[in-house]
């Protein structure tokens, strides 16, 4: 499953980019989680929840199903 979120995140990368940030997989829980370091200016932009929940958390899930939950680290 990991690799499947990777290749989800490949997707979503250059939208960060652009806007001078970036996302790092951490981790792949067995139960669905998946955790994410947001790098650069999404780290500390005040919108970042509200990216990954509604940005990164949806592409996630609708690429690999089994993903129940998006979290930052």
């Amino acid at each position: 499953m990991r690799d499947r979120v990777e290749k989800a995140l490949e997707k979503v990368r250059p939208m960060l980019i652009a806007d001078g940030g970036n996302v790092e997989l951490i981790e792949v829980t067995s139960d669905g989680v998946v955790k994410l370091k947001l790098k650069g200016s999404c780290g500390c932009c005040p919108m970042s929840q509200m990216t990954l929940k509604m940005g990164i958390e949806r592409i996630l899930k609708e690429e690999v199903p089994e993903v129940k939950e998006v979290i930052a680290i």
